[in-house]
């Protein structure tokens, strides 16, 4: 017979192994990091109890379905709440120290930011369709066992979802040398309050989009357009003058600016980029996402 406590530690053992792998799908699925940290975590205890009943032999294959249905039931509930949101809702990004490359996430750069951000447009079904068919490799079959649908009805939810998010005009996949240039000239411009360098590094159709929960100040519209985005990003930097310490920080795979003060980060800018501009600026504001992110 085998011993309970040791089956629980191997359980254990197997389970941290993939624990990385399941926080990527509920992340992707919930666009949230601690919302994302909880389902998995929730789901230790499902495992438990259902292999004491039954021993898992699949186990990555049961935790993924597992952590998927529990997350979109998540994003459900959540959309309403998101719907009541004041002012425009961002995701909470994945953040680590651009410093050391050891803290770097382990996103494999499947979700960046950009694509978190369109994804919220999409219907719950519609999102975990697509994300455990096309990124994260599952089959109709298992992904009908998490949305509660028929395969071919998947294949129809996921097939919507790619035609949206091919219809955007934002690329998801990062080129992390030219995001680099693009982030060093808008911050360098930023910084210095010049309007004509930032006009030169934002594309003319870019939109800037603040989050701040209706907790701080923050644009309750995005801000459209290349010259009303720099006039925007100008005033707000002068604002901050003097006040705040600037550091680069990783978000979802991509480097990003965090603004400190007196050692707590307040806001968090992300760019989008394509070529050699930015066709979307994103200002994190919102307290309670902030100090979720800045673990």
């Amino acid at each position: 017979m085998c011993d309970p406590v040791a089956r629980v530690q191997a359980l254990a053992a197997e389970y941290d192994a993939l624990r990385p792998r399941l926080v990527r799908v509920a992340y992707a699925i919930l666009g949230s990091r601690a919302e994302a940290e909880d389902v998995v975590a929730d789901c230790w205890t499902r495992l438990v109890e259902a292999d004491a009943r039954e021993p898992v032999r699949d186990l990555a294959g049961w935790l993924t379905v597992v952590v998927a249905r529990a997350a979109t039931d998540v994003l459900r509930s959540a959309r309403v709440r998101r719907e009541e949101y004041v002012g425009p809702w961002l995701p909470e990004p994945y953040v680590a120290a651009a410093s050391d490359p050891a803290d770097r996430i382990t996103l494999d750069e499947t979700v960046s930011y950009a694509l978190a951000v369109v994804l919220e447009s999409l219907s719950p079904a519609e999102r975990t369709a697509w994300v455990l068919h096309d990124v994260f490799g599952m089959g109709f079959a298992e992904v009908a066992d998490v949305v509660g649908r028929t395969p071919a009805a998947v294949r129809q939810l996921a097939s919507r979802a790619r035609a949206h998010l091919t219809a955007q005009p934002a690329r998801f996949e990062i080129d992390r040398s030219a995001h680099e240039a693009v982030l060093g000239r808008f911050l360098a411009a930023a910084a210095g309050g010049d309007l004509a360098a930032l006009l030169e590094v934002l594309d003319p159709d870019v939109v800037c989009t603040s989050d701040g929960g209706g907790v701080v100040n923050a644009a309750r519209r995005p801000v459209l357009g290349a010259e009303r985005v720099a006039r925007f990003l100008v005033g707000l930097v002068a604002k901050y003058v003097g006040d705040v310490e600037v550091e680069l920080v990783e978000a979802n795979g991509a480097p990003a600016i965090g603004l400190r003060e007196a050692g707590v980060l307040t806001s968090l800018l992300v760019l989008t980029v394509a070529g050699d501009r930015a066709v979307r600026v994103d200002l994190l504001r919102a307290p309670a996402k902030l100090a979720a992110a800045d673990l």
